[in-house]
């Protein structure tokens, strides 16, 4: 992690270099500078500073000591600015960093979108070098266009 990027996120994001555990670029298709704080309040209460952290793809994440069934809680903090409620691609590229390094088990239970009042639940398994990423889903808008 280039120092100076990893700095100007922190600043973005109000925290300090000791509030950060880890950071890593993960890429599961579009790349994202992941963070791995302390605890699951620490994410909860960040109010980021989207004009600092402006064309990056930043998501953060931190252990939960397992309540309500989740192991970890996630936030994605999109390079438009704005805050994506769940997302796929962060939590393979965090799932893929996470397991591999033995902080998570191979099956996980991720929380995001706490924050934006949703009640979002990834279901991760990694399996020899593959992560499957699931979890339910609803419909809130349904169309059709005709051409």
């Amino acid at each position: 992690m280039e120092p100076d990027l990893l700095a100007k996120i922190r600043k973005g994001l109000n925290l300090s270099e000791k509030d950060v555990v880890a950071a890593e670029w993960v890429d599961n298709g579009p790349g994202w500078l992941a963070l791995l704080l302390k605890d699951r309040n620490a994410v909860l209460a960040l109010k980021p500073d989207f004009a600092e952290i402006a064309g990056i793809r930043v998501g953060v994440v931190a252990p939960t000591s397992g309540e309500d069934e989740a192991d970890f809680e996630v936030r994605a903090f999109s390079a438009a600015g704005f805050e994506d409620p769940v997302t796929g691609s962060l939590n393979a590229g965090i799932a893929q960093w996470l397991t591999g390094t033995g902080i998570a088990a191979p099956a996980y239970v991720a929380r995001q979108g706490t924050v934006l009042g949703r009640a979002g639940k990834v279901y991760v398994t990694r399996s020899d070098k593959d992560v499957w990423i699931g979890g339910d889903v609803v419909t809130c808008v349904k169309g059709q266009i005709s051409l």
